[in-house]
């Protein structure tokens, strides 16, 4: 008796696990979680499927830079980190803009208020100020429920110490030639600290 009621019990249970195998493998794709467009979607591989605001409200497809290498910062108008990285990524993106290198500035104002006017005022400080030529787009959030698109995707890549939210003005992701996020840089890291790096995914094919 109690060997026919193992057996009972072991055929049940293989046939609750055969079940269970089944379903997950025949689910249809359409009925898995994934939030399109928020950067949390398992298909979105590179930052080339994000579309961004410029510093004037316009749409930006960041698909325009496919194949070039990419540094995306954070960045601030009254930071003390604003002035020597606004300096460095000045060099850095005048010696490689014509080699397939762009730096994509987004400035936030999550860090001690540091970046607290409006989009034409942060313009007029980063032209005229920091003397920055390279593209600034419209002010948006690195951590919290409105986190941009864009930086969940970041993050999702490179989640830096201490967990993944961003900790600063100015921390860096560099991006490669396929749109794949390949380091994070602190806040406290130089710009040209990072030149070897970016000069190393420049030539590479």
């Amino acid at each position: 008796m109690d060997w026919d009621w193992n057996f009972t019990n072991l055929v049940s249970l293989a046939f609750l696990g055969i079940a269970v195998f089944m379903y997950f493998q025949f689910q249809s794709p359409s009925s898995s979680p994934h939030i399109h467009g928020t950067g949390e979607d398992a298909s979105l591989k590179s930052v080339y499927n994000f579309t961004v605001k410029d510093i004037h409200g316009n749409d930006v497809s960041l698909s325009e830079y496919e194949g070039k290498v990419l540094l995306i910062v954070n960045v601030a108008s009254k930071c003390g980190l604003t002035q020597s990285n606004y300096k460095e990524l000045n060099v850095l993106y005048e010696k490689y803009k014509n080699k397939g290198f762009e730096i994509l500035a987004f400035p936030c104002n999550q860090f001690a208020g540091q970046e607290p006017g409006t989009n034409k005022q942060i313009q007029e400080a980063v032209c005229t100020v920091f003397k920055a030529e390279f593209p600034i787009f419209d002010k948006v959030e690195v951590n919290g429920k409105n986190t941009a698109p864009l930086y969940k995707f970041l993050k999702s890549e490179k989640g830096g110490y201490f967990g993944g939210s961003i900790k600063w003005n100015f921390t860096k992701f560099l991006v490669n030639k396929k749109g794949k996020v390949v380091e994070r840089y602190a806040p406290t890291t130089s710009p040209l600290k990072i030149e070897k790096d970016i000069r190393d995914l420049l030539g590479s094919s």
